[in-house]
């Protein structure tokens, strides 16, 4: 199991890793989008301004990191760690922005908020290493049956 070193994630992470008993690694450089430049924004001003990140990839949002930038960041990380680990499934605990990137990279389809996950979290992506290209789309955690990688 492998976890951003957000508190959210490693809240996630830790329970999930001690209930399938397994090691939790934390990476540091799993993490969201960096959007320290604005701190905590209220829910509809967030929304808004995770539109314009998601519209314009290459562009820096009111300081945030660019969505192209957090792109490459978090593909590097995840390939790194199917290259590091290529026994049995892993499952990666971090954030919807990031993971909508990881998606639309390996669905090879351009940066889109369409692809994101539903309002309020607590979704997964699952794919295969071997097909990267098959991720399915976002599911509610409830639904998850095992296998997920």
């Amino acid at each position: 199991m492998i976890s951003s070193a957000e508190t959210k994630a490693i809240e996630t992470g830790e329970p999930l890793a001690a209930a399938l008993g397994c090691p939790l690694e934390i990476r540091s450089r799993m993490h969201e989008n960096d959007r320290s430049a604005t701190g905590f924004l209220p829910p509809e001003e967030f929304e808004a301004v995770a539109d314009r990140f998601f519209a314009t990839p290459d562009r820096s949002i009111r300081g945030w990191e660019t969505a192209r930038a957090a792109q490459q960041r978090i593909v590097g990380e995840v390939t790194g760690c199917l290259e590091k680990f290529t026994d049995g499934d892993l499952l990666f605990v971090g954030h919807g922005g990031v993971g909508t990137l990881l998606y639309c990279h390996f669905r090879g389809v351009p940066i889109s908020r369409e692809h994101d996950q539903r309002p309020g979290g607590g979704c997964y992506l699952e794919f295969c290493p071997e097909d990267p290209a098959g991720i399915a789309g976002w599911r509610p955690m409830e639904e998850m049956t095992g296998g997920a990688a």
